[in-house]
């Protein structure tokens, strides 16, 4: 484990699209230590070729290429398994960070002992039109957050020294179970960046119309099966989920 690396975890399947603003926008980084992990889940397009062509140009870009396509939580966890650094962040092949992302966020970090941290961004289309800023809770703790996932992935960093190991599990929602399950398992708090440092691209994502009931399937799942709450735990937890998601898009 490199003490001020940043390993950053990008799953790509099908990308060519969009990876190459991904790419840059890690490129961009004013904090320079970091390697980008980006595993290529057996892409039928130009993903590995654009790949190639920047890991070219930069040492610290690393491609794993997977001979059979197993989903995102399978491409996430073979990054995290070759991540060298202390810090974990997570960037999609078609979202992006703004420039002084990495560098605040650490900071942040350093600066308040803080083990795992998320921030503040904007959803934005495929014409660049920018909706406002998603707010953030200041911070979360295990019965906070089973609320809602309000820090969705590409905010997350965590520093992995002070966690137990963990990867994410073949289920809907990988990331919000894993972001419960650190937190339950290593008895940490969740703290928010207020500082707009990332961009949320909806325009290669299902609509919120069409996924919200299965969305809220999933989540239900997830009190029961994955977190093992009791029916009245879960529906206790299901209704501040369904009225975060209400307010989120009024």
């Amino acid at each position: 484990m490199i003490d001020d690396l940043v390993s950053i975890i990008m799953p790509a399947y099908n990308a060519e699209k969009y990876i190459e603003e991904a790419i840059q926008s890690v490129l961009k980084q004013t904090y320079t230590n970091w390697e980008l992990i980006i595993v290529n889940d057996n892409s039928a397009d130009d993903t590995e070729k654009i790949i190639k062509k920047y890991q070219g140009e930069d040492k610290r870009i690393k491609l794993h290429s997977l001979p059979k396509n197993q989903g995102v939580a399978n491409a996430r966890n073979t990054a995290i398994q070759n991540a060298r650094g202390r810090y974990l962040a997570f960037l999609d092949s078609d979202d992006i960070w703004l420039p002084e992302k990495v560098e605040k966020q650490i900071r942040f970090m350093r600066e308040n002992y803080y083990v795992f941290t998320y921030h503040q961004y904007r959803r934005f289309t495929n014409i660049d039109l920018l909706g406002n800023v998603v707010n953030i809770p200041s911070k979360l703790n295990y019965k906070e957050a089973l609320k809602g996932n309000s820090i969705g992935c590409l905010t997350v960093c965590i520093d992995k020294s002070k966690i137990k190991p963990f990867l994410m599990p073949q289920q809907r929602h990988e990331d919000y179970i894993t972001w419960l399950n650190i937190l339950k398992e290593n008895k940490v708090v969740a703290y928010g960046l207020q500082d707009d440092l990332a961009r949320y691209r909806i325009g290669t994502k299902e609509s919120v119309s069409a996924n919200k009931f299965k969305s809220a399937i999933w989540t239900w799942n997830i009190y029961r099966d994955s977190q093992k709450l009791t029916i009245m735990e879960s529906m206790r937890c299901f209704g501040y989920y369904l009225i975060g998601g209400i307010s989120k898009y009024v």
